[in-house]
């Protein structure tokens, strides 16, 4: 499509900040706003910068994965891996993915090829059946309630709101949740059952929690009693986009520490390391709830898929390995988040539009607009052939109390298409944000 040649135009006029322009300078701004804006219609364009997929390059990454078993089906205890049975995994997988964890393979489950999927059973188990005995199951109560920590992950919202569990927002710090705020929620509710997590490179602000967080996120089930369960997605465990990025508490150590390793289950996969959509999913929690787990997904699957934890095995080797690969995924993408972080600072870094995290890592950019602007700058560039993740979708029932969040999603496209969305992107929030000024 030419972008480079088509979006020459979008970097020309620069508004002083918006706080401080005259009414006259605005009026100028909204003139030459428009006419841009009218130019990029003009371009037909279709792009995408929705949801957090891994692109081809990445994707090719693991092409090695194909072949590699060379007929060899046989596990490290002897068992075909071809056949039934192994419901909670692999010797060497649970080894392999527990210390990706930080976990013993003791404490490791492998399943499928979705983390979702394991999350989706953990609080349907707790809700309907208990992981502690019938007498457990949060579904006994009229209510139940979880903390999300908020922006979030809209796909852990949407479990919630399909099974029932009502949603609170905990306002999200730059070193994780509001633990105050979590902390009394707990003190004065009993119907909260427990809490979402992304702890690395957090969906969609790209914050590391704290150690003071992990830890008090770790104590929380002493804190809150019985059946608390604190989902821990560390779905980001070891995407960083370089070698000095911050480093995560081990919530396993501190659970043992306080004594609450009953109260976590820990979540990971290679969605985003090796096929997203044929990759390697896992959790971790007490021995206690693996047994209690395993006895529930026995009524579902006589196995996972044991023949791609085995090629996953020999492809990835062990954690040095896994790092190197990911530093070839770093290599990808951090150009495509450089884009998206240099164009925003030079179009909007002082303006008074908006602000956006610098992430470490992951695979997001959250953007704040002034409030009440998030529907309309999404809906600004949809009508230009942009798309981007829904305003609304990091908050619980897809409401944004502010109508200011909009997740960046910069991975999936080509490194050219992502300049052009972020080029279309700068022109509707300086379109959105001048037209509120002077209304």
């Amino acid at each position: 499509m030419g972008a480079k040649t088509s979006f020459s135009m979008v970097h020309e006029v620069h508004v002083v900040n918006i706080e401080q322009a005259s009414n006259s300078e605005l009026q100028a701004e909204l003139a030459a706003l428009q006419t841009k804006y009218s130019q990029l219609r003009s371009l037909g364009l279709k792009l995408d910068l929705t949801r957090g997929k891994p692109g081809s390059e990445q994707l090719n990454l693991s092409d090695a994965l194909d072949g590699i078993l060379q007929g060899d089906y046989t596990a490290s205890d002897g068992s075909d891996v071809r056949n039934y049975g192994g419901i909670d995994g692999l010797p060497e997988a649970k080894k392999l993915f527990g210390a990706m964890l930080g976990t013993s393979p003791e404490q490791t489950l492998i399943g499928g090829n979705s983390s979702l999927t394991l999350m989706y059973h953990t609080l349907e188990f707790a809700l309907t059946e208990g992981i502690a005995g019938s007498q457990s199951a949060w579904g006994n109560s009229d209510s139940v309630k979880f903390m999300c920590p908020s922006p979030g992950y809209d796909r852990h919202f949407a479990i919630c709101e399909h099974l029932g569990i009502e949603m609170i927002a905990v306002p999200m710090l730059d070193t994780g949740p509001d633990m105050d705020v979590v902390e009394g929620l707990v003190r004065e509710d009993d119907t909260i059952k427990g809490m979402w997590c992304v702890p690395r490179f957090s969906n969609p602000t790209g914050c590391v929690y704290s150690f003071d967080t992990v830890e008090r996120i770790a104590a929380l089930g002493k804190l809150a009693g019985e059946n608390f369960l604190v989902m821990w997605d560390n779905a980001y465990t070891v995407h960083a986009l370089s070698e000095t990025t911050s480093t995560l508490a081990p919530i396993s150590e501190l659970c043992a520490k306080h004594g609450t390793a009953d109260s976590v289950f820990q979540f990971g996969s290679t969605s985003k390391i090796t096929f997203a959509g044929s990759g390697v999913a896992f959790l971790s929690s007490s021995e206690r709830n693996l047994s209690a787990l395993k006895a529930h997904l026995a009524f579902q699957t006589i196995g996972p898929d044991k023949v791609n934890q085995l090629r996953h095995v020999r492809f990835l080797q062990n954690l040095e390995t896994v790092f190197s690969h990911m530093a070839k995924h770093a290599n990808i993408l951090q150009p495509r988040f450089n884009s998206v972080l240099k164009t925003l600072d030079a179009e909007l870094s002082g303006m008074g539009m908006g602000s956006w995290t610098r992430p470490e890592g992951g695979y997001f950019i959250s953007f704040d607009a002034g409030p009440g602007l998030a529907k309309k700058i999404v809906q600004l560039a949809d009508d230009i052939g942009v798309k981007l993740t829904p305003a609304g979708a990091t908050y619980p029932y897809g409401d944004d109390p502010q109508d200011s969040n909009i997740r960046l999603a910069p991975s999936f496209p080509s490194l050219e298409d992502v300049q052009a969305c972020v080029d279309v992107f700068v022109v509707c929030v300086k379109l959105a944000s001048v037209q509120q000024k002077l209304s």
